[in-house]
């Protein structure tokens, strides 16, 4: 009471904060204020998701650039892949139909083929290429270095027509396995950028405003204590004003006092020596 009496400026400002800060206070739904009660708003928490956003930061920005890596991978391989099966429609066309020229030359010689030995003299061989460390499977073809057979095909006639068949074939085989890595690359590749896609989403639309809210929280909490500690302080100050104030008055009133106008000398009695 002496407080409110003697500071009412003081009272004024104290009541009107608190309603400034009743009616700009915002109003949170009941789950998220479930959600963020198990947080308490202290500065060691608030640090720590400092360090779990910059760290949720960091992690989006580095997936976010492995996709775009991805993505300029991904169109390279859709480009090559284009470009091989429209070369591939000529090289199968020019290679059956040299197979028809050569029949037409030497004869059916497709079952003196079969009867040979049918070692393989190219193979394919698996390898692995890493990409933004996505790891995508790459086929070559590699030759054994085994003999070829039937050497004596077309001796009688056609003989460059067969020799002409083996090599389209050949690059036709060559073509068809460089195909078929790089459609595997192919769907390898847009497995991987879907998952980085997802986890990027889930990064920006999810983890990083979840944490930005919690700080939210924590900061909002923090002022408000900040602003209870002050309100109280203000308090302590003006009762502790306020009882100065009343000592200081008491200390005048005494000195004021004239000591010697309430002396009376008929009061004493004698001193006897």
């Amino acid at each position: 009471f002496l407080v409110l009496e003697d500071s009412p400026s003081l009272f004024k400002g104290i009541a009107y904060s608190y309603r400034q800060a009743k009616t700009t206070r915002p109003q949170f739904k009941n789950q998220n204020r479930r959600k963020m009660s198990g947080v308490p708003p202290t500065r060691m928490n608030q640090q720590v998701f400092k360090g779990k956003k910059k760290a949720a930061e960091s992690g989006h920005k580095l997936l976010k650039k492995k996709a775009d890596a991805l993505k300029v991978k991904f169109r390279d391989y859709a480009k090559a892949i284009a470009e091989t099966k429209s070369s591939m429609a000529t090289d199968a066309s020019s290679a059956f139909f040299s197979m028809t020229q050569a029949e037409y030359a030497a004869g059916n010689f497709k079952q003196k083929v079969t009867e040979g030995s049918l070692t393989a003299r190219i193979r394919v061989a698996a390898a692995v290429d890493n990409v933004a460390g996505v790891k995508l499977p790459v086929f070559t073809v590699f030759e054994t270095g085994a003999p070829v057979d039937n050497q004596s095909l077309g001796l009688v006639g056609g003989g460059k027509k067969i020799v002409a068949v083996r090599d389209k074939f050949a690059h036709y085989m060559e073509q068809l396995v460089k195909l078929a890595s790089l459609q595997t690359s192919f769907v390898t590749l847009d497995e991987a950028m879907k998952v980085t896609n997802r986890r990027v989403n889930a990064l920006e639309n999810v983890t990083i405003p979840k944490i930005q809210v919690i700080l939210d929280y924590i900061s909002r909490e923090l002022d408000e204590l900040e602003r209870e500690d002050f309100t109280r302080l203000k308090l302590v100050q003006g009762k502790k004003e306020a009882a100065h104030a009343v000592e200081k008055k008491r200390m005048k009133e005494e000195n004021d006092r004239d000591i010697t106008a309430e002396f009376d000398a008929n009061d004493d009695a004698d001193v006897v020596f």
